[in-house]
C-alpha cells in the first residue's frame, strides 16, 4: 500500500452532451459542471463545501463519499456551474422586465424605504425565472468519484516523494549512530588512563602514604563510574529500533502518519539523551546532527496521512 500525503489537488469537469446511454439528459445541454477538491495537512479529517444552491442537496452524498476514502486532512470541495459558451447572461424579455417593474412598484407602495432593484438584481431574477430546475444528482457523485480518484493519485505521488526523503534521513541517522558506537569505549579507556595517571601523581606527592593497590582500585572505581555515566549503548539500541520501525511502516504504507509522529518524538528523545551524556565534542556534534535530521523528518511526517 502506498504512503499518502495529505496535500493534493484535483479538478474534473462534466461537459454537455456526455450523458451515458441513450436516455434523455437530466440536465441542460448548455451548462457545464466543474468540480475541484484540494487538501492540506490536518490532525483530523476536516471537510468544507462550496456548492451552488442547485447542488446543496448533494452535500450529504459527497460527505459520505469523502469520509469513506479519506482519513486525515483539511479538504475543500468546490463546484461551479456555468454555461458552456461562457456567457451567463439571460435573455431579457420586455414582458418579464415589465412584470419586475410592476412588482417593484407594488412593494414600494407598501414599503417606501425599500431600495430599487439594481441591474444585477434584475439579471439574477430573470436568470432564475428562465432556468428550469435541473437534477444533477446522477452526475455529481460519479464526477466527485473521478475527482477523488485523481486526488488520491496526487496524494500518493506526493507521499512517495515524502517516503523517499524519510528513507534518506534514516540512512543518515544510521550512519551517525555507527560513528557514535566506537566513541564511548575510546572515551572510557582514555578516562581510565587519565585517572590512573592522576592517582600516580597523587601517590608521589604524599610519598607512599597510600598503598598502591588502594590507589589503583580507587582509580578503577572512578573510571567505572565515569563509564556508566557516559554509556549511550542503550540509547543507540533504542534509536536503531525506532529507525527499523519507521522503515517498516514506510514499507507497509497506508494510514501511518500518527505512528510516525510518535516515533519521531522518541527519536528526538534519544538524540537529546545522547547529547546530555556526551563527554566529547565529536559525540556532541553527532547528537546535534541527529536532531537536525529528526527535525527535518518531523516537518515532513506532519504531511503524511
Amino acid at each position: 500500500m502506498p504512503v499518502y500525503s495529505m496535500t493534493g489537488y484535483a479538478s474534473v469537469q462534466h461537459h454537455p452532451g456526455t450523458t451515458e446511454g441513450d436516455a434523455e439528459p437530466a440536465v441542460s445541454e448548455k451548462r457545464r459542471l466543474g468540480l475541484e477538491i484540494r487538501s492540506v495537512n490536518s490532525r483530523f479529517l476536516d471537510l468544507s463545501f462550496r456548492l451552488p444552491d442547485e447542488l446543496r442537496a448533494a452535500e450529504p452524498a459527497l460527505r459520505s463519499l469523502l469520509t469513506a476514502q479519506l482519513r486525515r486532512g483539511k479538504v475543500e470541495v468546490r463546484a461551479v456551474l456555468e454555461n458552456s459558451d461562457g456567457v451567463d447572461l439571460p435573455d431579457l424579455s420586455p414582458r418579464l422586465l415589465q412584470r419586475l417593474n410592476m412588482l417593484q412598484d407594488g412593494i414600494r407602495a407598501w414599503l417606501p424605504q425599500a431600495p430599487l432593484l439594481s441591474v444585477a438584481d434584475a439579471l439574477r431574477l430573470c436568470a432564475n425565472s428562465a432556468t428550469p430546475a435541473e437534477d444533477w444528482s446522477a452526475i455529481v457523485t460519479p464526477l466527485a468519484q473521478q475527482a477523488l480518484d485523481a486526488l488520491r493519485a496526487a496524494r500518493a505521488r506526493e507521499g512517495e516523494r515524502l517516503a523517499a526523503m524519510l528513507r534518506d534521513r534514516l540512512a543518515q541517522l544510521r550512519a551517525l549512530a555507527l560513528q557514535a558506537q566506537p566513541l564511548v569505549p575510546q572515551l572510557v579507556q582514555q578516562q581510565r588512563q587519565r585517572f590512573l595517571e592522576r592517582w600516580q601523581e597523587a601517590m608521589a606527592a604524599v610519598e607512599g602514604s597510600v598503598p598502591p593497590e588502594a590507589a589503583r582500585e580507587r582509580a578503577l572505581t572512578e573510571a567505572t563510574a565515569f563509564a556508566l555515566r557516559i554509556d549511550v549503548a542503550e540509547e543507540l539500541t533504542r534509536l536503531s529500533a525506532h529507525l527499523d520501525e519507521i522503515e517498516r511502516l514506510l514499507d507497509k504504507g497506508g494510514e501511518i502518519g500518527k505512528r510516525l509522529e510518535f516515533l519521531i518524538q522518541e527519536l528526538h528523545r534519544e538524540a537529546n539523551t545522547l547529547g546530555s551524556k556526551s563527554a566529547a565534542l565529536e559525540l556532541t556534534r553527532i547528537s546535534v546532527d541527529m536532531k537536525v535530521l529528526i527535525e527535518q523528518m518531523r516537518e515532513q511526517v506532519q504531511n503524511i496521512e
